[in-house]
């Protein structure tokens, strides 16, 4: 279980901690939880997210549980710091959505003495680090990794498989209908298997013409 950083008065400075894993695995149920604790001990919070997440609600941060918290969408991460005066703590949902200035937004926070919370995927459908959140992570003072469970082992989670491979894009919002998590196995399979039947569907498209 995390525990939040003794505040040091004296030297004035905050920290980011980096909530990261696959789809489904707690990622923001954690952000809230952590950020309620702050409301709860009287601290001032400041919520963000990406604009473009609005898969539950426009302006709510909501976990896959329905947990939810009042947050600030914003087009960019040059918009964070504008709207961040005052606070003691921030916390940044979706974080792989935003630009690769959110790096230096979120240091730029802590150094100025607010404590940062950041949750994202940190890889995307491909298996690949996803955006900033590489950078994210490695210059945090914390990162928690949390894991799903895998939908066909029973496993532990990280991978985010997209179950359909007609749409290469890397950012397509989606829930349960559009991904599963999957274990390394489970992802390796799946991925030999789709590909298998697009190589497949391509011959069959082939032989169609032909006729």
């Amino acid at each position: 279980m995390f525990l939040e950083n003794t505040v040091n008065h004296t030297e004035q400075f905050g920290w980011i901690e980096v909530i990261c894993g696959s789809m489904f695995s707690g990622k923001t149920e954690e952000l809230i939880r952590r950020l309620n604790r702050a409301k709860f001990a009287k601290q001032k919070i400041e919520i963000f997210k990406p604009i473009i997440d609005v898969r539950y609600d426009e302006e709510k941060v909501v976990s896959h549980d329905e947990n939810e918290i009042r947050s600030t969408p914003v087009p960019a991460a040059a918009n964070i710091p504008l709207l961040a005066n005052g606070c003691d703590v921030i916390g940044i949902d979706e974080a792989q959505f935003f630009d690769d200035e959110i790096v230096s937004v979120c240091n730029n926070l802590a150094n100025s003495g607010m404590r940062v919370i950041v949750a994202g995927l940190d890889m995307d459908f491909q298996g690949r680090p996803f955006g900033p959140m590489p950078n994210l992570m490695a210059t945090a003072e914390y990162v928690t990794k949390v894991h799903a469970v895998c939908t066909r082992t029973g496993n532990l989670a990280h991978y985010s498989f997209r179950k359909s491979s007609n749409d290469d894009s890397i950012v397509l919002l989606g829930e349960t209908d559009k991904y599963e998590p999957l274990s390394r196995a489970a992802y390796y399979k799946a991925i030999q298997q789709q590909k298998s039947e697009q190589i497949s569907a391509e011959k069959k498209e082939e032989l169609k013409n032909k006729d």
